[in-house]
């Protein structure tokens, strides 16, 4: 059976969701791989040195608190 997938991307499986939910620290897991990429893409931030060149980077901080939002989302009662 071909797994359902979304502009190439195999969908993350509603098993694993249901996991994540009920608070497996590995479905946790699988979940925020799944999102990285989407939560690199929201984060990143063009930066300017002193000469004003830009430097494109991720926000660490802010993608950390995003992996928080999402956790506490998933396993809120």
């Amino acid at each position: 059976m071909n797994e359902p997938k979304h502009r190439g991307k195999a969908l993350l499986p509603l098993s694993v969701s249901r996991a994540a939910c009920a608070g497996d620290a590995g479905a946790v897991e699988r979940v925020l791989r799944y999102y990285d990429g989407y939560m690199n893409k929201l984060c990143t931030r063009t930066l300017y040195d002193k000469a004003g060149y830009p430097h494109v980077c991720v926000d660490e901080y802010l993608k950390r608190r995003m992996e928080i939002r999402l956790i506490q989302a998933m396993v809120r009662d």
